[in-house]
């Protein structure tokens, strides 16, 4: 079973338009309602490619138990602590035109340090079972800094692998303790570490300096439609899958965390788990829905995906 951890949930509803058009009228031809929030999108992920998963995560009011509702559906087992304030709604707004979404965010749980130790107490329960824990996104008002530095010393404490996911302070709050592996995206590498990169080659020598400097034991970047980097122990890879047409992109970095560590728990090597990583993110763009994604267009699009070895470390 692989654990994810979510603190800052979210309902997702899925608006698509032609285009925004600041000023007019816009009428959305769809509206898809998702699970959102990271942890809880990776566990989405991880029943469509069919391996069993446990979402620990803070929910709070009506919105709370519909997405409640939601992860039953997919099969994922939920493990909610219930709390003050009401579980978040992201309007995410799709532009069919300019195949680009955006997110507007309403709600806000309210966490109180009861609650801190109730997510704790869950999370340790759980771990007996884990063979890997994913936990990030942002957090919610008065959910310390220092939280995914303390989850990581948790699972490493049960002998259990983790997977960071989340902004750039929390992430150096964490590297002391040394997640098995720090994800983010370019835009994310670029504000953690204060550093402007302008190319895929560039980003890759700059992430390899970092990876050295910070001791780190896995780093994996995402760079949208120029595939992913990963700096692990086997070795620095870069895995790209061909460009699909996107529906909604929402999720896709998700689906590599997700496929990335099911694939690892099952034995496979770091360029075998990449290669799942990136055909799963490619077929999540595909759907309508945050983080959905469809067993056949992985299948279809795993041959195709090209992992190549770069010689920087």
């Amino acid at each position: 079973m692989i654990l994810t951890i979510t603190f800052n949930s979210a309902l997702d509803r899925i608006l698509f338009i032609p285009e925004w058009v600041v000023g007019t009228t816009m009428r959305t031809s769809k509206v898809v309602t998702s699970v959102g929030g990271k942890g809880l999108d990776s566990s989405v992920v991880l029943r469509h490619l069919g391996a069993e998963t446990t979402g620990v995560c803070f929910l709070a009011g009506k919105t709370g138990h519909d997405l409640l509702a939601l992860l039953e559906g997919y099969g994922i087992c939920p493990e909610p602590v219930w709390v003050a304030g009401e579980t978040r709604i992201a309007h995410v707004v799709v532009e069919t035109l300019r195949h680009r979404h955006s997110h507007l965010m309403a709600g806000q749980l309210e966490i109180a340090p009861e609650h801190l130790h109730m997510l704790f107490d869950k999370v340790r329960k759980n771990l007996k079972n884990a063979s890997w824990v994913i936990c990030g996104g942002s957090l919610p008002t008065n959910v310390p800094e220092n939280i995914f530095s303390q989850l990581t010393a948790v699972c490493h404490q049960a002998g259990v692998p983790i997977l960071i996911d989340t902004s750039s302070h929390s992430i150096l709050e964490c590297l002391p303790n040394h997640p098995d592996i720090v994800k983010m995206n370019w835009d994310e590498f670029q504000d953690c570490f204060k550093i402007k990169v302008d190319s895929l080659d560039d980003l890759a020598m700059q992430a390899g300096r970092i990876y050295r400097e910070q001791g780190l034991l896995a780093l994996v970047i995402t760079c949208g439609g120029q595939g992913l980097l990963a700096f692990s122990p086997a070795g620095v890879y870069h895995a790209i899958a061909p460009r699909q047409e996107a529906v909604n992109a929402a999720g896709a970095g998700d689906a590599v965390s997700a496929a990335l560590v099911w694939r690892l728990s099952q034995g496979d090597s770091w360029p075998e788990a990449l290669q799942w990583s990136a055909a799963t993110s490619a077929a999540v763009v595909l759907t309508e829905g945050t983080a959905d994604c469809r067993r056949t267009d992985i299948d279809r699009i795993f041959p195709d995906v090209k992992v190549k070895r770069l010689d920087l470390i």
